[in-house]
């Protein structure tokens, strides 16, 4: 059975997620302590550190990694509001949506350099097979290719401060905010690389993928990130996070969102860039029973604006559905690209399905509806 949290709609199947004896989760324990943080002294703080990396010469002033989404839009606008002048870089998504287009180049109309990095397609839509197959997530290289192409370029310009949006631990600042030992190194970054087992040094010998074909995915050398001193900073450590904030000021400055919810979503303005997304949240539901839909809910159910009981009706209506399109593409169009036909999709559903979580017929096979979506045991503590 599911458990979950009391407050939101989290269950307890989410990696790295603890319930406590009270039945609430980390995560909203967490936003409790929120209330208790001092935004103007982080403000401050924010100041010191970006002074400290602003640049003297001629060079950029840091580098902020941009997809084109209402973060980093929003990440732009902040930092270009503290008078920096950044170098923003694109990791390319697997699946570039026409929306996620106009947003990217909406964000060079803010008034910025920027560089967009496109790897390989041929070896794109290999590692995306190995990704499906082998760990579950399609989408695998661009969660490893996020954290590295921006590293690699701030090795290459020679640009030590690197400014993400949020940290997903929500702890800490990142290492820039350290007095000491403030490299980001390769140690680290791998912690929040979601590399998920499947080690980029290991595709070469599986795979037979070149190495010289791997190298946006690798991360620089220890030595060459101590040579330049890149750093990190989390935006949302020093300024109040939230994401519908966030659309609100990067709406404001040219942002375009979908105008209706995206498939799988309760929102119009989330994951726009890439049309894998779909199917990247979708093997999340196969293996947790929760899905975007869950998160979103979630967030808006800590900040008071849904009960938890809508949040539970929104999770029922739009979460883990099939992802038969995304954002308007069909799924056998996404699939042909990397040459997965639909049967073969849905065997690699079923072989990363926690069968334990999703309602069996009497002979122990997964019951699923007209539309290919499966049912939870349970939605809530009942």
């Amino acid at each position: 059975m599911l458990k979950y949290c009391i407050r939101c709609v989290m269950p307890h199947t989410k990696p790295d997620l603890h319930i406590d004896e009270e039945g609430v989760c980390n995560a909203c324990r967490s936003y409790e302590k929120r209330v208790e943080v001092d935004w103007e002294s982080r403000r401050k703080e924010l100041d010191i550190i970006v002074d400290k990396y602003r640049s003297k010469g001629s060079n950029w002033d840091c580098i902020i990694p941009v997809s084109g989404g209402k973060d980093s839009t929003y990440q732009v606008v902040r930092m270009l509001q503290l008078g920096l002048t950044p170098l923003c870089v694109t990791a390319t998504t697997c699946d570039l949506s026409e929306i996620g287009r106009k947003n990217i180049e909406n964000i060079k109309k803010l008034g910025v350099d920027l560089v967009e990095f496109s790897p390989n397609p041929i070896v794109r839509a290999q590692l995306n097979k190995i990704g499906l197959t082998e760990v579950g997530d399609i989408a695998w290289p661009e969660h490893v290719g996020i954290f590295t192409i921006p590293v690699r370029a701030a090795v290459q310009f020679n640009i030590p401060l690197v400014v993400w949006g949020e940290n997903s631990q929500n702890e800490y600042g990142g290492p820039a905010a350290a007095a000491e030992n403030n490299v980001l190194t390769r140690r680290w970054l791998e912690e929040f690389g979601g590399l998920l087992g499947l080690r980029v040094s290991d595709l070469s010998a599986t795979y037979g993928i070149s190495e010289r074909n791997l190298i946006p995915y690798q991360y620089p050398t220890d030595e060459e990130l101590k040579r330049v001193g890149v750093t990190g900073l989390f935006l949302g450590h020093y300024l109040p996070w939230d994401g519908l904030a966030n659309v609100l000021i990067a709406q404001a400055n040219g942002f375009h969102s979908y105008g209706e919810p995206c498939e799988g979503s309760m929102v119009d303005y989330e994951n726009l860039d890439n049309n894998l997304h779909g199917i990247h949240d979708y093997f999340k539901f196969l293996k947790y029973g929760f899905a975007r839909a869950t998160d979103q809910a979630s967030l808006h159910i800590r900040r008071g604006r849904i009960t938890r009981k809508d949040g539970m009706e929104v999770v029922r209506k739009r979460d883990g559905k099939f992802p038969w399109t995304y954002l308007g593409k069909p799924l056998e169009a996404m699939l042909e690209r990397i040459d997965i036909t639909l049967p073969e999709f849905q065997k690699i559903c079923d072989r990363f399905t926690n069968k334990k979580i999703f309602i069996k017929d009497s002979s122990g096979d997964l019951l699923r509806d007209k539309y290919g979506n499966l049912t939870k045991i349970n939605y809530d503590n009942v």
